[in-house]
């Protein structure tokens, strides 16, 4: 996996079946890839759901003893096997010692956030003190534009992809009015060129030029949710900064996702969910980034207790003494059994690198590429043929480990089918289905077993009455 960086994927999947002597479809090439991978000890650390405990199976079409084929860790990342050893420790502590375990045990709960912290910034790329684990996505969005958006009677726009996940559009529309002014005037949105799915980089670029003189804020989604388009951030963030923008990032669907350099590539804020690639559970601790230029210049506008330094917090003299940076946004403390969840995720990380998985994710996501392409590509000597369209770029420099699928036979038919025999996935409307092989646990065999399931599967809702009739 090491030349990923110089060789295509598909050219080292064919490579790899013309050494072991099959073709790239063969099961063969699946299972020698697994026995190969020096990261599959990974998938042992998390809790792999059955297929018989998954609701709507047909009992008839699935062998209930498997493990399920879990594609849906951009959803919801499966569950770490340490958590409830985690969980069960500080429930444990509170148990014996009650209020003492503020500041005892491996976690002091006045200082937990803070002790997973150093684990975090490895992900996301940045120095310690950039990051910041609070809150939610949502909330930790409000309060840094509460700061970065300072609207002028010239500069009052912000820039966001024109299908933004609804929380992030919310949340600028919400901040725009805060100020008394129009979303409809102040929202500006980029649209993909007509007959396109995803956008352009030049395209974001040439609006930014154009019009960032009026944009006060950008905020992108560092992945697309909804296409899996990695954005290119680097880019944005210079051209962002060349008009005088500030440049912020929802990294929801990249953090654990892909390799982030936060620091380096001088994004101002960023902020994300961990309940995805990060495996923390539905409802996870959030993590929120400020580069540290910005320590001395940039001050919340809402305080609390947390935002408060420790070294003086518990002298309760009601003089606030602002920690720095990010950790001056913190409002309260967290709870110590989100902290746990993501702790238990964030050491399975550690055991190794963005880098190494990220090699993994290209040859993971590429096969998928390849066999959906091989199997399900339009026929044209058979139109009638259920067919599946990939709008996720095809250059994997342009995307995580998601591919977004389309059908010619209705999304929700499908969907139901792939339910039935025991595969986990996510659908999003109008039309897609969201397939993503996670490297921390997702195999090889994982996405043939996908494969050999979809094809029966559209088979099925090609000619069923379930769902609507959405189609391409």
């Amino acid at each position: 996996m090491d030349s990923l960086t110089s060789c295509s994927p598909h050219a080292i999947l064919e490579d790899t079946a013309s050494k072991i002597g099959c073709s790239m479809t063969d099961e063969k090439l699946a299972l020698y890839l697994d026995e190969q991978d020096k990261l599959r000890h990974l998938r042992d650390c998390f809790h792999m759901p059955k297929v018989r405990d998954l609701p709507e199976i047909d009992s008839e079409l699935v062998d209930k003893d498997q493990n399920c084929v879990y594609l849906c860790g951009n959803s919801l990342g499966l569950q770490p096997k340490k958590v409830k050893e985690y969980i069960d420790e500080e429930l444990d502590k509170w148990a014996k010692i009650g209020v003492h375990g503020h500041f005892l045990g491996t976690r002091p709960w006045v200082l937990a956030d803070e002790c997973i912290a150093e684990l975090m910034a490895k992900l996301v790329g940045c120095k310690v003190e950039e990051v910041a684990l609070m809150n939610g996505l949502t909330v930790n969005l409000h309060l840094q534009l509460l700061s970065f958006y300072k609207p002028t009677s010239t500069r009052c726009k912000i820039l966001l992809e024109a299908k933004a996940f609804p929380s992030d559009h919310y949340a600028v529309e919400s901040q725009i009015r805060f100020h008394g002014l129009d979303p409809k005037e102040n929202m500006l949105f980029i649209h993909p060129r007509q007959d396109e799915e995803t956008l352009r980089t030049e395209d974001i670029l040439d609006v930014i030029e154009r019009q960032g003189s009026s944009i006060s804020v950008i905020l992108f989604s560092g992945i697309q949710y909804y296409t899996g388009q990695l954005f290119n951030i680097p880019a944005i963030t210079k051209a962002g900064h060349a008009k005088g923008c500030f440049v912020g990032f929802d990294m929801a669907h990249a953090v654990g996702n892909v390799e982030l350099h936060l620091h380096d590539w001088n994004v101002d804020f960023a902020c994300w969910c961990s309940y995805k690639y990060l495996n923390s559970g539905a409802g996870g601790l959030a993590g929120a980034f400020i580069h540290e230029k910005h320590a001395q210049t940039i001050k919340p506008a809402l305080t609390g207790w947390w935002s408060h330094e420790f070294k003086t917090r518990f002298c309760m003299e009601n003089e606030l003494k602002l920690s720095e940076g990010v950790n001056g946004f913190r409002l309260s403390n967290p709870s110590i059994l989100l902290v746990c969840a993501l702790h238990a995720s964030l050491e399975v990380f550690n055991q190794t690198t963005m880098k190494d998985l990220r090699k993994k994710s290209i040859l993971l996501t590429g096969y998928l590429e390849y066999l959906v392409r091989y199997n399900f590509s339009p026929d044209k000597t058979d139109p009638k043929k259920p067919y599946v369209n990939i709008l996720t770029p095809s250059k994997f420099e342009e995307r995580g480990c998601q591919l977004s699928l389309s059908f010619s036979v209705p999304v929700k038919a499908a969907y139901k089918e792939l339910e039935k025999r025991g595969v986990a996935c996510d659908i999003r409307e109008p039309n897609v289905l969201r397939i993503a092989p996670v490297p921390l646990y997702n195999s090889f065999h994982d996405v043939f077993r996908f494969i050999s399931i979809l094809g029966p599967a559209i088979n099925s809702a090609n000619t069923s009455k379930v769902g609507d009739n959405n189609k391409l």
